[in-house]
């Protein structure tokens, strides 16, 4: 982190009244546009509202990362997907039952009412249901959340709250740290907006488990 900007307040959520003020102070920061650094079952994650795209635009800068790359969003329930998007085709349905809360990205027509605005993403949205207790409990809070890795672009995805904060603590208002993460491994993004499935990153869940589940998928 650099002395040119402000300190993110720091809550060592592995101590129970840390975690209830950090949980409130997230939930209070996002809710007035600001950035928060948390842990996902990944890796650590830059948060925003995502019904705030003064604050997705102030997470892509933070980032130094384009709209060409639209940001993914984190839900708290399963059940909110059928709220975010047009439809939940089969194929959605049966990966999202066998692989959520997971490292599981679904890539899906989002609804048009929706008034967001996450990038270039042409009509779609990767969304994933977390499995971390702490974010999931914060997300049931605050609703559907934009969250990329924590860290500028180019560079490794942050494991710790500390690297986090290194990359992009300057331009957060909260860092809610529960520990590190044993795996540096995103998720897997699977486009379900075609008949056919198709993996555009593979991550923290391989190819052939996917397949059990759906084997029409292609990579």
């Amino acid at each position: 982190m650099t002395d040119s900007g402000p300190v993110a307040d720091v809550y060592d959520c592995s101590d129970p009244e840390q975690r209830t003020a950090g949980l409130a102070a997230a939930a209070t920061a996002l809710s007035r546009g600001d950035l928060v650094l948390l842990p996902t079952d990944t890796v650590y994650g830059v948060a925003a509202d995502a019904f705030t795209p003064a604050a997705v635009t102030k997470l892509l800068a933070a980032k130094n990362r384009g709209r060409s790359m639209p940001v993914p969003v984190l839900i708290g329930e399963a059940s909110t997907l059928a709220g975010l998007v047009t439809t939940v085709p089969p194929v959605a349905h049966e990966l999202a039952e066998a692989f959520w809360p997971g490292g599981l990205t679904l890539v899906l027509d989002h609804a048009p009412s929706l008034a967001w605005d996450l990038g270039d993403a042409e009509g779609t949205v990767a969304v994933r249901l977390p499995d971390d207790d702490l974010t999931r409990e914060l997300l049931r809070r605050t609703g559907p959340l934009a969250v990329s890795s924590a860290n500028r672009s180019g560079r490794p995805a942050a494991t710790t709250a500390q690297q986090a904060d290194y990359q992009l603590g300057e331009h957060a208002a909260v860092v809610l740290d529960d520990g590190p993460r044993e795996s540096s491994a995103a998720s897997t993004i699977v486009d379900c907006t075609a008949p056919t499935p198709r993996v555009l990153r593979i991550g923290a869940i391989d190819v052939d488990r996917l397949r059990e589940v759906v084997p029409a998928l292609t990579d």
